[in-house]
């Protein structure tokens, strides 16, 4: 059962819904698109990997609006620092070739995954968010994951992809429940 104590739950439930919606929806077309260049750093793959996050700071500064009435952790400002420092060392690690780009790329999922997880477990009363604190987890993972690849003989950007279908995924599941949690919410409140 799903226990909605804080008020503006249902509201801030509602807008994390259409956002985790959106999230899931980017990640799988960047994913498509990223999987037609993953072969090579080319300019698109590179273009591709420092939109990613730059998204999760658009996505972080929507979440931080809709999070004011129940209580906005310090932590979405500091996924927002963090992705922002990611998508610049990006940029620069395109220069130097895949394994600084899987470093910077692993690296930034391990700092996300780990506020990511802690955020989740923060908002665990407004319902819908153990696939988040799974993700976070699992993005802390495949961070560590991306660093070691980095060292490989021929790494390969097919593993940020994989990085992403798996958070689209969680997004979605998680867009679905917090639906349930904003329904019942609004049923507790008449």
């Amino acid at each position: 059962m799903t226990t909605v104590a804080a008020p503006g739950i249902s509201t801030t439930a509602s807008a994390l819904r259409r956002l985790y919606f959106v999230r899931f929806a980017f990640a799988i077309v960047w994913a498509l698109v990223m999987f037609t260049t993953a072969d090579h750093l080319g300019p698109l793959a590179a273009v591709l990997l420092v939109v990613y996050p730059l998204f999760d700071v658009a996505a972080a500064v929507v979440d931080a609006r809709a999070s004011r009435r129940t209580g906005t952790p310090a932590l979405l400002y500091a996924n927002i620092a963090v992705s922002l420092i990611a998508a610049a060392g990006l940029a620069v690690a395109d220069a130097s070739g895949i394994p600084a780009v899987l470093r910077v790329w692993g690296a930034w999922a391990v700092v996300a995954g780990l506020i990511q997880l802690i955020v989740a477990v923060t908002r665990r009363k407004m319902g819908g968010q153990w696939p988040m604190i799974i993700s976070g987890g699992i993005s802390v993972l495949a961070g560590g994951s991306f660093i070691a690849a980095a060292s490989a003989d021929d790494p390969m950007l097919t593993s940020a992809i994989g990085y992403a279908i798996p958070g689209a995924i969680f997004f979605l599941i998680s867009a679905i429940r917090l639906g349930r949690a904003a329904r019942l919410s609004s049923a507790e409140g008449n």
